[in-house]
């Protein structure tokens, strides 16, 4: 919904109603993500995608359907289904989407969801997209440290709340199970959540022209990048226009009070000991997702000589991407960051690096199973 947020906050706050499809669970090859979302407006206007283009107009024709008076529905398009091929979905994925109708009735906590998001304070919307039909398009709102709306039954609120939380402080958006009055190995009733955290970070240090290139891939990528570097005469806005932020510190002392969770990237550019070793030595400790260093083979392995010389464990060394990104190839700073890129995103998802015409199987690892996606 982030995508279209803007659209249909103005329409909420007008007094219109909207029919808003949203993405719920994928499976295989899906073209969207769960929690991409269509509106389809006053006046018959449609923004945004659930698929590509490929369902569009079936999701179009399911949110007039909602808007003229129909209850929410959930819908399933794929392969298996007679009517994929006809409304267009050829790619081999299964897409669940919930249509439902959207105003100041039906969602009256949307305003102050579009405050938190706009303020990136962490908030996540349940919606019960499955079970009894009085029951199917409530919602709870949770934030950390209150909720609003109600799925029914006070139990059920308090368990969905607590569950919520803990995908909330992962960004993450999933299906939950639950009895009707709460109970957790039930399987009564189907919750979409979708949780609006802050971007993951990425972190890059060093201010050289390959670190202007991965700044800018970054920020392209959904990433909040900072670009850090000691050297006030290099580390300036002017020559990384696509980071959000420029700090001009020693790096291993801005690591250490930096905030890195379990979405932070981190890139180590300055392939220079004096920086990097203090800078690694901190960051082999951090619980980040990725951690890259640029070098020669020859420096990674002196670079290895004197982390474990500090106190680095082989089990910390086995974290470091180092030299970084996967081989392409790549000569430029722009090429580089791609390789850099490309090594970050396969580390997230599990990928191979290999080339899809030397594989089988689907295409996104794990995809056949439910998954928890990033929105």
């Amino acid at each position: 919904m982030r995508e279209v947020l803007d659209d249909l906050l103005q329409w909420w706050e007008a007094g219109e109603s909207v029919g808003v499809g949203t993405v719920v669970q994928t499976f295989r090859s899906a073209p969207r993500p769960p929690g991409a979302s269509m509106l389809v407006g006053p006046g018959g206007t449609a923004i945004g995608s659930v698929s590509g283009g490929c369902v569009e107009s079936a999701v179009y024709a399911a949110a007039e359907d909602v808007l003229a008076g129909g209850a929410p529905v959930l819908e399933q398009y794929g392969v298996s289904d007679d009517d994929a091929f006809s409304v267009g979905l050829t790619c081999g994925g299964i897409l669940h989407v919930f249509v439902e109708k959207v105003d100041r009735t039906t969602f009256p906590e949307l305003g102050e969801v579009a405050a938190s998001i706009r303020t990136e304070e962490p908030v996540a919307v349940v919606t019960c997209i499955r079970g009894p039909a009085d029951r199917i398009g409530r919602r709870l709102v949770v934030w950390e440290d209150r909720v609003a709306g109600s799925l029914g039954p006070e139990r059920l609120d308090a368990a969905a709340a607590d569950d919520v939380r803990g995908l909330l402080a992962q960004g993450h958006t999933s299906v939950l199970h639950y009895g009707t009055d709460g109970e957790r190995r039930g399987d009564d009733l189907e919750l979409f959540v979708v949780a609006y955290a802050p971007p993951p970070r990425m972190l890059v240090f060093g201010a050289i022209d390959f670190a202007a290139a991965v700044a800018k891939v970054g920020a392209f990528l959904g990433y909040r990048v900072t670009v850090c570097d000691a050297r006030p005469v290099f580390a300036t806005a002017r020559r990384f226009p696509d980071a959000h932020e420029v700090v001009v510190e020693w790096p291993h002392e801005y690591l250490r009070r930096a905030t890195v969770d379990e979405r932070t990237v981190i890139c180590v550019l300055t392939h220079d000991p004096k920086f990097d070793v203090p800078l690694l030595e901190v960051a082999l400790r951090t619980p980040a997702a990725y951690i890259g260093a640029m070098g020669s083979r020859r420096t990674h392995e002196d670079r290895l000589d004197k982390l474990r010389e500090a106190g680095v464990t082989a089990e910390e060394l086995a974290r470091l991407h180092s030299p970084i990104g996967l081989d392409l190839g790549a000569r430029t700073p722009e090429e580089t960051a791609v390789s850099i890129a490309a090594e970050i995103i396969g580390e997230r998802w599990g990928g191979t690096g290999r080339r899809l015409t030397t594989t089988a199987g689907a295409i996104h690892p794990g995809s056949a199973d439910r998954q928890l996606e990033e929105v």
